[in-house]
Order: structure tokens, then C-alpha cells, then sequence
């Protein structure tokens, strides 16, 4: 192992000052202990007006809070559950930005970066640490900045693939062994597993995934154990490809890229995903440049993109990324894996969500709720599937779509949406929709 001289998370964060833009490395390997300490130095207002950027964060995120408001400028890439609150409320704020192209802010100067603050695992013999679960902006945030601050963690996975950079590139060295903080997914209901069954259905043997991050996935994966030779491309894996790959469901053999790899941005789950990952010459953790890369999507054989929404109307426009006016996370890598399993020879495009809220409300509208952003445009939208079954849009009319649509909505909502699709086309479509 190459040695190192480690100072305290108190002293590598006075390298900040007012008007920086401070990178966090992503999900579970958000360096809380630097976080802490650069909060305490908020609060004793040692510094002002510096923006923190990152993607979905587990853990404390205080700095989005209110109580730092002129202190911090929360500007992220996707709005998670610790800051939905902050964002909705105008506290903090995001950036919308294709997931593949977060990485671009920061090496075509879009976004500076003073100083990037990421988690690695201990250096090997080369001198070489991984960046472990989160590879996606951060990669290039460390390539850019003025000043890295690593902190060195055993807890941090020993992950391969563009997670591999010199201790050469990181400035000042804090040590660490807070456990990762893992990400808890709940038991899919009757209802997701209805989904996952659906999805599952349209999984061609030999096929490459990509799955969101959620239940539905899980369920997914749940039902795949009778398929053959799956294959990983994804911007994010969690603990349900496990039991397939130990069962070699998942062996990535009809990969036409990096065969035989599960490739990633990003991971998060439990204590045994990052202990899979840890040494794991089969995980290659990518830059997102890479993973999330249409053109790269689509030369893997049979993808199959399999991403989730907040609601869908009866054109086909799928909003993922907000609640009517309130953004509730972000466009993620939805767009660039529709559009690359699109083109992907034998690949499906795949949009899979609950028919209905947990409050019963409908999730297929007639329009979106006024202020909803168009993520999947109705142009880019194949399959949807709900509860109630799976419909493929593509190449169909407005009618034959809203006719197709409403045919997976709830029961209960079925009635109000054809009432809306008559007045929408006329009594050409209850014709139609009688005939049929």
C-alpha cells in the first residue's frame, strides 16, 4: 500500500472560500464527514455564495436547508428524497441536465469546479484508489478541479473500470470508516409485482438491461429467473441482479460491448452489493459518458431500457422528473436510454408505473397537470406498461395511442379518460373505440 499524510475533515475543508463550487461524489459514497465539516464552517459564516452540485445523494444533506440560505447555493444535477423538501420549498435548486451529459458541465466549463470532495477506498501497491459506487460526474469533477479532497475509506468498495484513478490526482488525503450508507428498497407490492410480470414478458433471452432506480425494478429482476445469458448496461445497479448473477441468469455472454461485464455509473444498495462489488473484476464502474452514451447504448444486441414515471397522458408524454410545478427528481438517464434502446438492434424502450397513485389517483391524464415537465416525449415513447398490461405505441396514431393508453389504466378511471378522449377527437374515436 502507498502511504499518504492524512489531516482531519476540519482541516481539508478551510480550503474552501466564497464564490467556490464544491463537487460531492454521488449516492452512498457522499463524504459526510467532509459535509459535517464544511456545514460547521457555515455556520460560523466563514464563507458565502458557494454552490454544491452532485447527483442523488444518500444521508444528510443540510446544506440544502434553509438554515444556510446566502451560506450555500444548492444547484444539483437530481433532486432527491433528502432535498425534495429544500427544492420544493426554493431553498435549493437544480439543474436540469441529461445524466450523460452531467459529466460535460464540468469538462467543457459549463460549471467550475474548486473543489471536489469524493470517497475512495485505500490505495493499492500502484498507488491507485477507487472511487468505489460512484463513478458518473464525479470522475470528471476530480479531472477539473483545483483542489480534491479524498477521504480514504476500507468501507469503500475496491470497484475496477474508469473507478481507478492515481492518488496522484488528489490533493488533500482525510481518513474515514463510517460504513456506507446503504439505500433500503421495500418489498414490491401485488401491484409492482403485476408490473415486474409484464416487464418481464417483454425480456427477450440474451438481452441487455438498464433499470432505474425503485421497486418496479426490483420486481423485474424478481421475475427473470427462467430467462438466459442477461447482460448489464446500466446507469445503476442495486441488490436485485444478485441472485441472478450468482444463479448466471446474468453473464452478459450476448454483450456486444465489454462482454461478460455488468457495466455502471453508479450503485447503490445494501452492505452485500458493495461487498460484490469490492475486488470484482466482473463489475466495471464507467464514466457516464460511457454508460449513459446513446451510441453506446445502442450497439448492445436486444437493450432493453426499463425506466419508471410520475404520469403519462393519452398522447403518450411521460413526465418523470416533477409534480406539476414541484420537481420531485430529475430526467436522470431516462432520455438517453429510451433513445439508445431505441435504435438498438432488437432493443425496447420500456415505461413501467403504477396505474394509480397511492391515493388512488390516476397517473394516466388526459393532460398533464399544468407545470409538468415532458421528460419521454410522446415522439420517443414504445411500451408502457402498467398493472393492467403492456401496449406498444410506437407508430400509432393520436386515437389508436389514447385508445391503447387508457386500455392499462385503472377500472375505476377508464370511464373519465374515454369521456375526455371523445371530447379530445370527436365521436369518431367512441365510434372507433366501439367497434373495437
Amino acid at each position: 500500500m502507498k502511504s499518504y499524510t492524512a489531516v482531519t475533515p476540519q482541516e481539508a475543508v478551510k480550503v474552501i472560500k466564497s464564490g467556490d463550487h464544491i463537487h460531492l461524489s454521488s449516492v452512498s459514497a457522499a463524504p459526510q464527514c467532509l459535509i459535517q465539516a464544511m456545514c460547521e464552517r457555515g455556520r460560523k459564516k466563514e464563507f458565502n455564495n458557494v454552490s454544491v452540485h452532485h447527483l442523488h445523494t444518500e444521508g444528510p444533506a443540510p446544506y440544502a436547508s434553509k438554515e444556510f440560505e446566502g451560506i450555500f447555493h444548492h444547484d444539483a444535477f437530481f433532486v432527491g428524497a433528502n432535498v425534495r423538501k429544500d427544492v420544493q420549498e426554493g431553498y435549493a435548486d437544480y439543474i436540469p441536465v441529461f445524466l450523460s451529459e452531467t459529466q460535460k458541465l464540468y469538462r467543457d466549463g459549463y460549471l467550475p469546479c474548486n473543489v471536489a470532495m469524493i470517497q475512495v477506498c485505500p490505495p493499492d501497491e500502484h498507488g491507485y484508489v477507487s472511487l468505489g459506487t460512484s463513478v458518473d460526474a464525479t470522475l470528471a469533477a476530480v479531472e477539473v478541479a483545483d483542489t480534491v479532497i479524498a477521504v480514504v475509506n476500507p468501507k469503500v468498495p475496491r470497484a475496477f473500470g474508469d473507478a481507478m484513478i492515481p492518488m496522484s490526482m488528489v490533493d488533500i488525503f482525510v481518513e474515514d470508516d463510517t460504513p456506507l450508507i446503504p439505500a433500503h428498497f421495500s418489498e414490491p407490492t401485488e401491484q409492482e409485482i403485476l408490473i415486474g410480470k409484464y416487464c418481464a414478458g417483454l425480456i427477450d433471452d440474451g438481452a441487455c438491461l438498464q433499470m432505474g432506480i425503485g421497486a418496479i425494478p426490483n420486481a423485474v429482476l424478481s421475475q427473470l429467473h427462467n430467462h438466459k445469458n442477461l447482460g448489464i448496461h446500466t446507469e445503476m445497479f442495486a441488490d436485485g441482479i444478485l441472485p441472478l448473477v450468482e444463479k448466471g441468469v446474468i453473464n452478459g455472454m450476448n454483450k456486444r460491448l465489454d462482454r461478460g461485464k455488468i457495466v455502471s455509473t453508479f450503485a447503490m444498495g445494501s452492505q452485500h452489493l458493495y461487498d460484490f462489488m469490492d475486488n470484482n473484476p466482473q463489475v466495471e464502474m464507467k464514466d457516464v459518458n460511457y454508460t449513459n452514451n446513446p451510441f453506446n447504448i445502442m450497439r448492445q444486441p436486444k437493450m432493453t431500457a426499463i425506466n419508471s414515471a410520475l404520469q403519462i397522458d393519452i398522447t403518450g408524454q411521460v413526465c418523470s422528473d416533477s409534480l406539476g410545478t414541484k420537481f420531485y427528481s430529475g430526467t436522470g438517464g431516462q432520455i438517453d436510454f429510451i433513445y439508445g434502446a431505441t435504435h438498438s438492434k432488437g432493443g425496447k424502450p420500456i415505461i413501467a408505473m403504477p396505474s394509480v397513485t397511492h391515493k388512488g389517483i390516476s397517473k394516466i391524464a388526459n393532460t398533464l397537470t399544468p407545470g409538468s415537465g415532458v421528460v419521454t416525449t410522446r415522439y420517443h415513447i414504445h411500451w408502457l406498461v402498467t398493472e393492467y398490461g403492456a401496449v406498444d405505441l410506437y407508430g400509432k396514431n393520436m386515437q389508436e395511442r389514447a385508445r391503447m393508453i387508457i386500455s392499462v389504466a385503472h377500472p375505476d378511471h377508464r370511464e373519465e379518460l374515454e369521456r375526455a378522449a371523445f371530447e379530445r377527437y370527436g365521436s369518431h374515436f367512441y365510434f372507433i373505440q366501439n367497434k373495437g
